[in-house]
């Protein structure tokens, strides 16, 4: 009688102690297999994530005239049919665009526009000409924490440093500037603006500029884009003070290694122009874009 509660007990203890060695192995083998599973999964997310909102920071400072980040466009606009006699004209405009941080809640976006001109004849005792144009730096205050509207104000000084009298005014000057615009899903658009008052005497300015800007976003990178530049020169006859082109074109948001870079085509058609002004305008711009300023 003994003996056989000793042999039941045995194959008890050996059924338990084969249970619990299956439950062992099923937890060495699973558990830590699936908690690697979850940290790789965990690592992929996060990477994912990552890369998501650099390319959506590269995308908002390529688009957002106020964005905090460094960045260097080159925009090439070639304007045909100016002058009487109808030629090209080529501006190169280098625009660096640097953030600086002021407070919590305050920061300065810098932006100088550098043009280099390449003009026409205008006149038979008067040849092309090149060099470069009136240097005029930018200065726009924004807040660092927006709401849903996007906004800088500030001004725009205009330096003598034109290389020919042909290229620019080469006088002292300067106005206000401001920027205001705001996002709606694959929408964003808004206004970039300036006044300038340039020299005293008898050749001066006093112009308008409205930079109006929409753009559609697309996937990868892709959008459409329109951004035409409105000027109107208060000091002329006012059939003779607008440039008014309008038109449209394409661009995308992408990287050459780990440089993000935007780049980026439109034509324009003058439907309203100065005397001597140009019919329509072909613009190119590529800007490499860098980390934001924190």
């Amino acid at each position: 009688m003994n003996g056989r509660r000793i042999m039941t007990i045995d194959v008890v203890t050996r059924a338990r102690a084969i249970q619990l060695a299956v439950v062992l192995t099923a937890f060495i083998v699973s558990g830590p297999g699936n908690a690697h599973a979850q940290a790789q999964d965990a690592a992929v997310t996060s990477t994912v994530s990552a890369q998501a909102a650099s390319d959506a920071a590269a995308r908002n400072a390529a688009q957002n005239p106020v964005a905090p980040a460094i960045s260097l466009p080159f925009q090439n606009n070639t304007y045909y049919g100016v002058g009487p006699y109808r030629r090209a004209e080529n501006v190169l405009v280098m625009e660096p665009v640097i953030p600086f941080k002021l407070s919590e809640r305050w920061a300065l976006i810098t932006r100088t526009i550098v043009p280099i001109e390449v003009t026409p004849r205008l006149a038979p005792t008067v040849g092309s000409d090149y060099g470069l144009g009136d240097i005029q730096p930018q200065f726009y205050l924004t807040p660092i924490h927006p709401g849903k509207i996007f906004w800088g104000a500030g001004g725009q000084l205009y330096l003598p440093t034109a290389t020919d009298s042909l290229l620019g005014t080469n006088k002292w000057g300067g106005g206000p500037a401001g920027a205001v615009l705001s996002s709606h899903g694959h929408w964003l658009g808004g206004l970039l603006f300036s006044n300038q008052f340039v020299g005293l005497n008898h050749k001066h300015v006093n112009e308008l500029t409205l930079n109006p800007f929409l753009f559609y976003n697309m996937s990868r990178g892709w959008y459409l884009i329109t951004s035409p530049v409105i000027t109107a020169d208060w000091t002329a006859a006012r059939n003779d003070r607008w440039d008014a082109p309008m038109g449209g074109g394409v661009g995308r948001v992408f990287k050459i290694g780990k440089q993000p870079v935007n780049a980026r085509t439109q034509f324009l058609d003058h439907l309203a122009t100065t005397n001597g002004g140009p019919n329509w305008q072909l613009q190119a711009q590529v800007q490499l874009i860098f980390a934001a300023k924190k």
